[in-house]
């Protein structure tokens, strides 16, 4: 028979053989184990966060750019900011259908154009995977080392993917004349930033000057800044307008309604809709780098109310409307077509709704928790609403507004923070 001093001997000795074994199990893994020196083969092939807004500048000084090219990202840009976005031009459509802006439709038959910019970026960038400079282009391209790393193929299919554009600020006041300026949003708020200015030399080569470019060298001259997008996954208002059956007929007169507008005409009488007619900013948001702002216009209210007792009030469910307006930087001041109905019956008894307007910054979801206000029987009643936004989105203005207030000051400019409005009570 053992002793307890003997028993507690040999469990000691076979604690210490278990430990010696464990490290000598994890010392002969690890000299067999395989180092992975390749981290890039672990990110997909079309991740557009390897490109960054300067190597693509820096392609764009590397094309043959002529008239062509500048009608191409003309006409482009011209149509993005006919259906209601900024002048520019996604990657996307321009590897996918040359010429088209944001907001059309994507159809494999679209305008054709001699030498497209999408050719041309090709080219460039199998140049650059070769070594092959052309002539008066920058010796030392921080794009080489992107291209080198993935390949020209994954390299054009990473651009295609990715949010990156070109914007042309005062592009509707271009006559066609002056040479290009290529530059790129920094990304740091500043508005002047190095540019590469693109011309014909004395000796009839293609030369690039580096210059320093702000928004009034944008005025004097074309000047093409490659940013990202901020408003293509939006619906914009010319957008839900078109949606119309007479929209071919009353342009932008039609008032744009939320889908569940029910505007009828009781029996009792005529039903009351409140209407945002004009939008004027009165400040841009964001650097010029980064082109227009894109405000959110949201009211909360509760359509058709009529209830008479409290048991009642919980039939009802408020709702938000939420409307998106793009105003371009030289429409600074300038009253902008809203036409857009907030509340399609404004009962009597709602007495209060609540507006919040933001100009987006991205960022994550968070909430505004504010009430609309009911009368019953000479009694008030809060009804809960909730706002969403992005957390890094400006508030322009957000508060409770008396439906009294809209009733005073119908088609009379209201001020907002840094923006005008404009409403009007519309009996139906």
């Amino acid at each position: 028979m053992l002793s307890k001093f003997m028993i507690m001997k040999r469990l000691g000795f076979i604690s210490t053989l278990y430990v010696f074994g464990t490290a000598l199990f994890i010392l002969l893994s690890m000299s067999c184990e395989k180092v992975d020196n390749d981290p890039d083969k672990h990110i997909s092939d079309a991740d557009p966060s390897f490109i960054e807004l300067q190597e693509v500048a820096e392609i764009l000084t590397l094309l043959p750019i002529e008239s062509n090219q500048l009608v191409e990202v003309h006409d482009a840009v011209s149509s993005s900011s006919c259906n209601g976005y900024d002048e520019e031009y996604l990657m996307s459509n321009l590897f996918s259908q040359p010429g088209s802006g944001v907001g059309d439709p994507q159809t494999r038959s679209g305008k054709g154009y001699g030498n497209p910019m999408r050719s041309l970026i090709e080219a460039a960038v199998k140049d650059i995977s070769a070594g092959v400079m052309k002539s008066g282009a920058k010796a030392d391209l921080n794009v080489s080392s992107t291209i080198e790393r993935l390949g020209p193929d994954r390299f054009i299919e990473a651009l295609k993917r990715s949010d990156i554009q070109i914007y042309w600020p005062f592009s509707d006041e271009w006559d066609g004349e002056g040479g290009l300026i290529v530059t790129y949003d920094p990304e740091d708020g500043s508005d002047k930033n190095i540019g590469y200015r693109l011309f014909v030399g004395d000796d009839g080569f293609r030369q690039v000057d580096e210059v320093l470019v702000d928004e009034e060298m944008a005025k004097e001259c074309p000047v093409w800044v490659v940013n990202r997008n901020d408003d293509a996954t939006f619906t914009s208002l010319e957008m839900l307008r078109r949606e119309d059956p007479d929209w071919g007929e009353g342009g932008g007169n039609i008032i744009v309604k939320p889908k569940s507008a029910k505007v009828d005409t009781k029996a009792s009488g005529t039903s009351r809709s409140l209407i945002l007619r004009d939008f004027t900013m009165k400040r841009n948001y964001d650097t010029w780098f980064a082109g227009a702002s894109e405000f959110f216009v949201k009211l909360g209210a509760v359509e058709d109310f009529s209830a008479s007792t409290e048991a009642e009030l919980r039939l009802y469910n408020p709702s938000i409307t939420d409307f998106v307006v793009v105003v371009r930087r030289n429409k600074l001041g300038v009253p902008q077509q809203f036409n857009a109905m907030l509340v399609s019956d404004m009962s009597e008894q709602l007495t209060h709704c609540a507006m919040m307007i933001t100009e987006d910054d991205g960022g994550t979801i968070t909430k505004w928790e504010t009430t609309a206000l009911v009368r019953i029987a000479s009694k008030s009643y809060g009804i809960e609403l909730s706002f969403p936004f992005n957390s890094r989105d400006d508030i322009v203005w957000r508060g409770q507004l008396a439906t009294t207030w809209f009733e005073n000051n119908s088609n009379i400019v209201g001020h907002f923070g840094d923006v005008d409005l404009t409403f009007e009570v519309l009996e139906n």
